[in-house]
């Protein structure tokens, strides 16, 4: 892994500050889903989506940021063949299932917004259900897929990956063999993964787009657009991320840059979206005011 080469003060730094990250991601997440779960207020279907979302980044958080944090405190930078393996096979899960499930809240966010009288009927319990297992389940075929085909490929030299943790690009590099068709449908698997949905945010957003302009008062655009830009700025921050790390030219995509860029997806995204949620949203800081003085044994009304 890519920390051997750091000067020991430096590794201690960036111990210090991963360990910060993943506990804020950590707390912050779970506060969401606590809140999300127990407050009658955030049993919409886009707080249930968002809980959905929050497991999703706890996840990415303990398949990257664990392994960091022991790798920088023991000094030790090696990993298992099978750990790389699972730390890559649910690295490409839990990103495939993001891209999705940002694809559902924003489906979401067009129902509510364009087709405000049949929301309740539209997004029942039931529709939920099937969409969050619709977001879920196309990133068991491309973990599976990707993952058990570049790990049958034969390894040689050093192996060492030069990365962070277990990414696809950096461990294609210590493959000796052909690794042409492999390489197209890591392509191909890619770009369906993350541009169809994409697509549909963009659809979905521009629907969204002509309905609030349509609204003749000021406040009501003001309160529609306020319930998407949380879900708005979270998508940007994870597809500029994700598409600079997988989708620049080469020539302009030194090894050093793309490190940084995929931390940035991967680890400081998944801290910040709790963040984003729970200082855009009036609903979610609202709740966490009543679970804190619940929680503090106060009986406080809040108007």
């Amino acid at each position: 892994m890519s920390f051997s080469s750091l000067p020991t003060e430096i590794q201690s730094l960036l111990f210090l500050i991963f360990l910060i990250i993943y506990l804020v991601t950590l707390l912050g997440n779970s506060l969401i889903i606590l809140v999300t779960l127990t407050d009658p207020m955030l049993h919409s279907p886009m707080y249930f989506f968002l809980r959905n979302l929050s497991f999703l980044e706890i996840g990415f958080n303990l398949v990257i940021v664990p392994k960091m944090l022991g790798t920088l405190l023991a000094r030790d930078t090696t990993i298992s063949f099978l750990g790389c393996a699972m730390q890559m096979y649910f690295l490409f899960f839990f990103g495939a299932a993001e891209c999705v499930l940002l694809a559902t809240m924003a489906y979401d966010r067009y129902v509510a917004i364009c087709n405000p009288l049949h929301y309740p009927v539209i997004m029942n319990q039931r529709t939920r259900a099937k969409l969050a297992v619709a977001s879920w389940f196309p990133g068991f075929p491309v973990a599976t897929v990707q993952t058990t085909w570049l790990f049958s490929f034969p390894f040689c030299g050093t192996n060492k990956v030069n990365h962070f943790f277990c990414d696809s690009p950096p461990v294609l590099r210590l493959v000796c063999a052909d690794t042409a068709m492999f390489e197209i449908y890591a392509i191909v698997g890619t770009v369906l993964v993350v541009m169809i949905p994409c697509l549909l945010i963009l659809c979905s957003y521009i629907r969204i787009a002509v309905a609030i302009l349509k609204i003749p008062s000021a406040k009501g655009k003001h309160k529609a657009f306020s319930t998407c830009s949380s879900h708005l700025l979270v998508v940007s921050l994870f597809y500029v991320s994700s598409s600079l790390t997988y989708f620049r030219p080469k020539s302009n995509n030194s090894p050093e840059s793309k490190k940084l860029l995929s931390l940035s997806y991967t680890v400081v995204t998944p801290m910040l979206n709790p963040i984003i949620y729970s200082l855009r949203n009036n609903e979610v800081k609202n709740a966490l005011g009543r679970t804190f003085r619940k929680a503090l044994g106060l009986r406080i009304c809040i108007p």
